[in-house]
């Protein structure tokens, strides 16, 4: 077996090539699972009763009313359930809930011949409820002492010694917003049972594996008995790891019930109303630095919104305080963490899984510090880069550091930063109510799950006699072009062109046991276990082939398509004919491939040890335009340099890295989830539940110039063909957006001082800010104080 990191002589690996289902997405023919339903017959089509208080008790549940509605079938209820009445993991997630958790928590469903016959039947349900008090906001919960989870701790050094000698010290509090995935498809699953009693659950779901163990506990039935396929998700970002069990297990919990198919799809309204967010959070933060601008300790404490259950809040707890140190040496640190339990939607894991949040602290740190420091925010950041040899405060080595200022500083010249400055100074001073600033910042973003045993994956390669070859792997497809590079790995090992590679669609029932493709692990795991396969195979076949040629095995070479020896020229055969040959020499032609990361450890428990395989990291540089009468802004212009290793697919590397930081700018700028916080009969319902009053990123908020480049030369030895992850990474490149609409409403002002921007930072926050600069001009002008916005000695 060769090294898992070496590329053979014309890798399929590396070339830029479309999405292999591009060709589908744009004429529309690529399925869905809510499209299978039009091959069945007979299908069922479920609707929820959704429960109009944060939080009540379910005195009296009367269905009867909705079964004398035409077309309703069936309501299913807790009664209902044969196995376990719960939809997670941590057996905190009643499927059929006794006690109503947030506003719009789903209490029954309901089955009709139609959808409108099942939502007449849903309205039909009488439910009697007795509300109870409710807490809706991060500070309710801490106030009633409203925690779930574990309260992990990262620590280094002598925080309280460093931050008392300090020779500068500065504090601060920072509330942030949480994110709506609004993936193009809601929740969607399709379930029924087959010819042979199997129950087959056709689900969007990025953890084939999981929905199958949470189907299986809710019907009483062993995970044999329940097959989970996955043909593709529009769309999923960390909202379809853990959220859709649920909805999988109501849908084949009616078809065995019925015997039926039954088919479960969220309106858009539901969808958003049902599933968990990006985790909103607070943090309390006390930073020091030296003479020089380095820093020398951060204190902080920060709290997640975790709504009403588990979830996966914990884990995204943890990678927040792996991450809160970003890109930056941190020589004493201690920072807590605490999950609140409020009455809102189950918050869950979002693109970044909690990383983004941590780095958004220190970033926040910083972009605060800097005009106290006398310091140019890009060169304060530069200043406290990682550096070779040092490590993170959990004690993982940075390695690589040396990447993370050679990116910086290409990432500078790329990006003629030092010339635009110039001409953003000049503009400034001849628009006194436009104003234009560019920020730059890093990133680095550890690169396995948190949770050790997650880091392995299986797959199943066929080679058929004709030479074709069909790819299994425990990998989902999102969009995010996983198949695509999958074909690209196993036509590199098995030295054949791209076009005789097919993949099928994911299934427990191909390559069990899997993890979520989240974590951008998804290519790291599945290339090896994929890559893993190939080599069998092709091994046996080089047997083959060896002794056809009267040569050595390790001399047969496999190259587009065509088989031969070191230094052959008129010797060879086709791949086709050596599968042929192979076959009825009763050769295997296929195997089953496994990988698992090494070198893993993580005590959780410490908050202790090397959880990442390794770190990408990246830089952006962002302009933007301020208008200080409204706070509206233009994002002109973004640079960005990143490191995606030796890339597997270039072509799907800068589309992700392109979609990442526009969905990271949406986060930061945009989007802005409110919930009714009165004491009124809505409280705790979602008010932005639609498009219509949630702002998504669209092209108008790209940035007018865009230019990414490829980090080159940037091998990573240990991991599939050389390649590193793309999936989350680039979402965190958007703090340059954030960081340069605070220096722009600065700009308003005299130039020294900190200004606060509230996150998602909406041109209302940004016009907030600007008066906030605006107001520190008067006191100046008028010799008087400007109210301190950070503490400091």
């Amino acid at each position: 077996m060769t090294s898992l990191a070496d590329r053979p002589v014309n890798p399929v690996v590396g070339v830029p090539v479309a999405h292999e289902s591009a060709a589908l997405h744009v004429t529309g023919t690529a399925l869905y699972t809510d499209d299978l339903i039009v091959r069945h017959q007979d299908v069922l089509h479920a609707w929820p009763v959704q429960a109009p208080h944060a939080h009540a008790l379910v005195r009296d549940l009367r269905t009867a009313p909705a079964l004398a509605v035409p077309g309703v079938v069936r309501v299913l209820t807790a009664a209902d359930v044969p196995g376990v009445n719960d939809a997670g993991t941590k057996h905190d997630e009643p499927l059929f809930p006794s006690e109503v958790m947030f506003h719009g928590h789903a209490v029954c469903w309901v089955l009709g011949e139609t959808l409108e016959a099942a939502r007449l039947g849903a309205e039909a349900v009488e439910v009697d409820y007795e509300p109870l008090p409710s807490l809706v906001t991060v500070a309710e919960a801490v106030g009633a002492g409203s925690f779930q989870g574990g309260q992990p701790t990262v620590s280094r050094g002598d925080t309280a010694t460093a931050l008392a000698t300090a020779a500068h010290r500065f504090s601060g509090e920072l509330e942030f917003g949480g994110q709506e995935h609004f993936c193009l498809e809601t929740h969607a699953s399709f379930a029924y049972v087959d010819e042979g009693g199997q129950v087959l659950v056709h689900c969007s779901t990025q953890h084939p594996t999981e929905t199958q163990e949470i189907v299986a506990h809710v019907l009483g039935l062993h995970s044999h008995e329940v097959t989970v396929q996955c043909l593709r998700m529009g769309g999923g970002f960390g909202g379809k790891e853990m959220q859709p069990h649920g909805f999988a297990a109501v849908a084949a919990l009616g078809s065995v019930l019925t015997g039926r198919p039954v088919r479960l799809r969220l309106n858009r309204t539901q969808d958003i109303t049902l599933s968990g967010k990006r985790h909103p959070y607070h943090a309390r933060w006390e930073a020091g630095f030296d003479e020089s601008g380095r820093l020398q300790a951060l204190e902080a404490t920060v709290t997640s919104d975790g709504g009403w259950s588990l979830d996966l809040s914990e884990p995204v707890l943890q990678r927040t305080l792996c991450h809160i140190d970003n890109a930056y040496w941190i020589p004493n640190v201690q920072v807590h963490g605490r999950i609140a339990k409020t009455h809102k939607t189950s918050q869950t894991a979002f693109r970044g899984f909690g990383g983004p949040q941590g780095m958004l602290v220190i970033e926040e740190v910083l972009g605060r510090c800097a005009p106290l420091l006398g310091v140019d925010p890009t060169e304060l950041r530069h200043r406290n880069l990682y550096v070779p040899g040092q490590s993170t405060p959990y004690g993982q080595p940075v390695r690589h550091a040396e990447r993370l200022r050679t990116i910086w500083t290409q990432l500078l010249d790329r990006a003629e930063v030092e010339r635009r400055r110039e001409e953003i100074a000049a503009f400034n001073a001849a628009h006194p109510d436009t104003k234009r600033a560019l920020a730059v910042t890093p990133v680095k973003f550890g690169i396995s799950f948190n949770l050790t045993a997650f880091n392995q994956a299986g797959a199943l390669v066929h080679v058929y006699k004709d030479g074709s070859v069909l790819i299994n792997h425990g990998g989902t497809e999102m969009g995010q072009g996983l198949h695509t590079k999958m074909r690209q790995v196993a036509a590199t090992a098995l030295g054949v062109p791209l076009e005789t590679v097919r993949l099928a669609p994911t299934r427990t029932d191909k390559v069990p046991n899997t993890s979520a493709t989240a974590a951008s692990s998804g290519a790291d795991l599945n290339g090896g276990a994929v890559k893993n396969a190939c080599e069998q195979i092709r091994d046996r076949l080089a047997e083959v082939a060896a002794r056809k040629f009267d040569i050595h095995p390790d001399d047969v070479r496999f190259v587009d398509g065509t088989v031969t020896g070191i230094g052959f020229h008129d010797r060879q055969m086709s791949f086709a004919e050596l599968a042929h040959d192979a076959y009825f020499q009763r050769i295997s032609l296929w195997a089953a491939g496994y990988y698992r990361t090494e070198g893993l450890h993580w005590d959780g428990a410490r908050m202790q040890g090397e959880p990442f395989k390794y770190f990408s990291y990246g830089a952006s540089v962002s302009e933007v335009e301020v208008d200080g009468f409204t706070g509206a802004y233009r994002l002109l212009r973004t640079d960005i340099v990143h490191d995606v290793g030796d890339s597997l697919s270039p072509l799907i590397d800068v589309g992700q890295i392109e979609g990442g930081f526009v969905q990271g700018a949406g986060w930061l700028t945009l989007e802005d989830l409110r919930w009714d916080v009165s004491d009124g009969p809505h409280r705790g319902r979602l008010a932005t539940q639609a498009a219509s009053t949630y702002k998504l990123p669209s092209f108008s908020e790209m940035p007018e110039e865009f230019n990414v480049h490829l980090f080159e030369q940037a091998t990573e030895s240990g991991v599939v063909y050389g390649s590193k992850a793309v999936g989350e990474p680039p979402l965190m490149l958007a703090f340059s957006v954030r960081e340069a609409l605070r220096e722009a409403a600065a700009a308003f002002g005299p130039g020294g001082r900190s200004v606060g921007l509230a996150s998602p930072a909406t041109p209302e926050a940004v016009f907030w800010a600007v008066q906030e600069g605006r107001r520190a001009l008067t006191a100046d002008a008028e010799g008087t104080p400007a109210p301190a916005t950070t503490a400091a000695h």
